[in-house]
């Protein structure tokens, strides 16, 4: 029978079973930052969701209205909450579609807007650096008109094709409905900075 030994194989090259031990080793602190790793990424991610979802929406925008300002395909971001006032760019629901305009008076003020599309809010002509052309637009409301309260009166920089406030179809925007301010445009690169607002 033969003799039982503990004694390791004087075959077996020590130095290659150590390599191999460590190889094993790093494995598993590779495989262990890796977990670490994609845990922290999906947390980070669930909480930019998150925040963008409550705080600051993410809006893809469609349609012309609101050129040369904000541009069809680009992507913006919004703040929520606050007050808006004359020349802030804001996001709202209507009807089943979110649509961007410019603040124009919020409520109880008195808009007018005159022939060739100069605007005045409570009898003073505001400042409209972001337009390249005034219009009257499609305007079916009698001037000067009082926006009721609870709501804005809003049009889009692109005033001569621009539904907006100036026409019973869409009239005075109300509060709960609006999504928040729009801060900057993110996409594409080229476009990336802060949205334009009026200069009082």
């Amino acid at each position: 029978m033969p003799k039982e030994t503990n004694e390791i194989n004087p075959g077996l090259d020590l130095e290659k079973l150590r390599g191999e031990l460590k190889r094993v080793e790093q494995r598993k602190r590779y495989r262990s930052a890796l977990r670490g790793t994609l845990s922290m990424l999906i947390v980070v991610a669930a909480i930019a969701v998150l925040v963008s979802m409550i705080w600051f929406p993410v809006l893809r925008v469609f349609g012309d209205s609101m050129t040369p300002t904000i541009t069809e395909g680009q992507v913006i971001v919004a703040a929520k909450g606050a007050r808006f006032k004359t020349g802030d760019v804001i996001g709202f629901y209507y009807g089943n579609k979110l649509l961007i305009k410019r603040c124009i008076a919020g409520p109880g003020d008195w808009v007018n807007i005159d022939e060739s599309g100069c605007v005045f809010v409570n009898d003073a002509a505001i400042d409209e650096p972001y337009i390249s052309d005034k219009a009257l637009g499609d305007c079916n409301i009698e001037l000067p008109y009082q926006v009721p309260e609870g709501r804005y009166f809003v049009m889009g920089d692109n005033r001569s094709i621009s539904v907006d406030s100036r026409n019973t179809t869409m009239g005075c925007i109300a509060e709960e409905h609006i999504v928040g301010r729009i801060l900057l445009c993110i996409w594409p690169l080229s476009d990336f900075g802060i949205i334009r607002e009026v200069k009082q």
